[in-house]
């Protein structure tokens, strides 16, 4: 799939229009440069690196599951596995993540994937009024309020993040 002019992701505006978002096809800023990791999406937007909200797809027991968590914090997947009651918990490979959720690594969108998944989302995401995520191109990024974001990805509010030792 090609994006559109506006360079929105053909599947990710369907999933705006569907859950009512279309005017967020109007904040979506594309960018000459890769906004595929956190850090290049903070420098791009010119926002603080925990302003980015990850997709992050894991494989717990082999079963997808997205987490959403803010840019400047990892994952803590012991914390995963207990909050799923999980064996194990590892992440996806790239072929899951596409075959999941439509996008490729580095564009995953927070909603508007190819198979419903569990998504939890950490609470770290709250501590700004805006986030911006991904738009399903690497290239791509729209800002939402995280409350909304969480809520329109299906979202559970977790302490998932991987604290200092």
């Amino acid at each position: 799939m090609t994006t559109s002019e506006s360079g929105v992701h053909p599947r990710f505006g369907a999933a705006l229009d569907e859950l009512g978002l279309a005017d967020v096809r109007g904040r979506v800023r594309r960018f000459p440069e890769a906004t595929r990791t956190a850090a290049e999406a903070a420098a791009a937007v010119g926002c603080e690196l925990s302003q980015i909200c990850k997709s992050l797809v894991f494989a717990a027991d082999g079963v997808p599951v997205l987490v959403l968590m803010d840019g400047s914090s990892r994952v803590d997947v012991e914390l995963v596995r207990r909050e799923l009651g999980a064996a194990k918990v590892t992440r996806a490979a790239a072929g899951v993540v596409r075959e999941t959720t439509g996008y490729a690594i580095g564009g995953v969108p927070p909603f508007g994937h190819l198979t419903r998944t569990r998504v939890l989302a950490d609470r770290s995401l709250l501590g700004h009024g805006v986030v911006w995520a991904a738009a399903g191109t690497p290239y791509t990024v729209f800002p939402m309020a995280p409350k909304a974001l969480i809520a329109h990805a299906g979202g559970t509010l977790v302490d998932v993040r991987e604290r200092a030792a």
